[in-house]
């Protein structure tokens, strides 16, 4: 069935409902509620959610903005307290405790901090176990609520608070984790990458494609976060669609194996459209540090190259079968 904006937003009930405490031009909460629209108005769900941002802004005891069933846990474990929920879930089933037509799905949503980094332990071993779950990562590049600190997921160059841009470091000097790629490793039947806002169709098409594919599936949306990357709130969405029209955030999918790229930009744009309006990035267009732009747009070009590869790959694979 054909994607139809007016239809989901009129016909399915929002299960991430207002009133939550996200900063204004936050990508975060925007993918919560895309995602869980794709749900099925008739499903049920429990949600489970790593301490972060995401947490402690919307479910602030007895005050929550989640509708389906919810689960606060430590960054560590996530994945695991869901994973568990999910194998009661099937016992239960089994034993005739529940409705043999109630059907449940089980999402856990992480930021980078709680998935690149210090949740990606029990997030590896819940997919290798094959657990009928979506783990969803929205993916703010740094450990935005505890006051901007570099992770994993944050790029070269980038002021935080760690890794702060002077005399002696010019921002993080490592390279970001392609945690997607990472996940992909895990042979599992559905793996995307997509953005919050600017494309409503991607994200929702791609969210209801991993809820519904039967086996442990994953989702990575970057989701910009204002106070930590330095831009106006009201930019959100334009600085989603620097990240895809530079590349720098490919829009792709890995289904069974097969990589397929959703969007591949007639006129790429260079990697300075996508740092110039944030200020996490300022020190870069400093004179003298042409050198980090340029180091910046060769692994920009490097990756996207490589995802280029893939596809072709994949293509020939399946040709040839």
């Amino acid at each position: 069935m054909a994607y139809n904006l007016k239809e989901v937003m009129t016909t399915k009930p929002s299960r991430f409902t207002a009133g939550h405490r996200m900063c204004a031009g936050c990508g975060a909460p925007a993918s919560a509620r895309m995602v869980l629209r794709a749900l099925k108005p008739e499903d049920q769900a429990v949600v489970c959610c790593a301490t972060g941002c995401m947490e402690v802004s919307t479910f602030m005891y007895p005050y929550t903005s989640w509708t389906d069933s919810f689960i606060h846990t430590a960054f560590e474990c996530a994945s695991a307290t869901e994973s568990g929920v999910e194998a009661a879930y099937r016992s239960l089933k089994k034993q005739g405790k529940l409705p043999e037509d109630q059907v449940t799905k089980f999402i856990t949503f992480g930021g980078d901090g709680g998935t690149y980094d210090i949740g990606i332990q029990s997030l590896s071993g819940a997919m290798e176990r094959g657990h009928d779950m979506t783990y969803v990562c929205y993916d703010n590049g740094a450990y935005m609520n505890t006051g901007i600190q570099r992770s994993s997921a944050t790029p070269k160059f980038a002021d935080t608070t760690t890794t702060p841009a002077g005399k002696v470091i010019p921002g993080k000097m490592q390279s970001r984790k392609d945690l997607t790629k990472v996940m992909v490793g895990h042979h599992l039947p559905y793996v995307a990458q997509t953005v919050a806002l600017n494309n409503f169709k991607d994200l929702y098409e791609k969210a209801e494609k991993a809820i519904y594919t039967e086996g442990p599936t994953f989702l990575n949306i970057m989701a910009p976060c204002p106070r930590g990357w330095g831009y106006n709130t009201e930019d959100l969405m334009e600085i989603n669609k620097l990240a895809v029209e530079t590349c720098y955030w490919p829009l792709y999918e890995v289904i069974d194996g097969k990589y397929v790229i959703n969007y591949k930009p007639k006129n790429k744009l260079p990697i300075e459209e996508f740092l110039k309006p944030q200020k996490r990035f300022k020190h870069m267009f400093k004179p003298g540090n042409e050198w980090m732009i340029k180091e910046f747009q060769d692994e920009v070009d490097k990756r996207w190259q490589e995802l280029l590869d893939l596809e072709e790959m994949s293509n020939k694979a399946e040709s040839a079968e």
